[in-house]
């Protein structure tokens, strides 16, 4: 498996290539279909989704979060990420090339002096 360090700047390739070793060390990667990968990315958004459940609207920062719960967001937007990038891996899409074209055609779609 790639080596695992706590970088200022983590690369979404550098995921990629850790997810890969990952599934592939344990035999998973028939599993990782772009379909199955998409039901699972699925239930993570469910599961992060319930942590704001009943906040009503938060304050940016989540001041008023304990640790606990900052510590529980950051696990499940991880998965929610991860399965996103797998999801791309498997399609064959380079997330970051087609994200940085969105960003453009929205700039574009959406100029800021509308």
């Amino acid at each position: 498996m790639a080596q695992i360090s706590e970088e200022n700047n983590v690369s979404l390739d550098l995921l990629k290539q850790i997810m890969r070793d990952f599934a592939q060390e344990r035999g998973w990667q028939s599993y990782h279909t772009p379909r199955n990968l998409l039901l699972a990315l699925v239930g993570e958004v469910g599961e992060l989704s319930e942590i704001f459940q009943w906040k009503g609207e938060v304050e940016r920062g989540l001041p008023n979060w304990k640790e606990e719960e900052k510590v529980h967001l950051g696990e499940e937007l991880s998965d929610v990420l991860l399965y996103l990038i797998q999801l791309s891996d498997s399609c064959d899409i380079e997330l970051g090339q087609v994200a940085l074209r969105k960003l453009q055609l929205n700039a574009l779609k959406y100029p800021p002096n509308k």
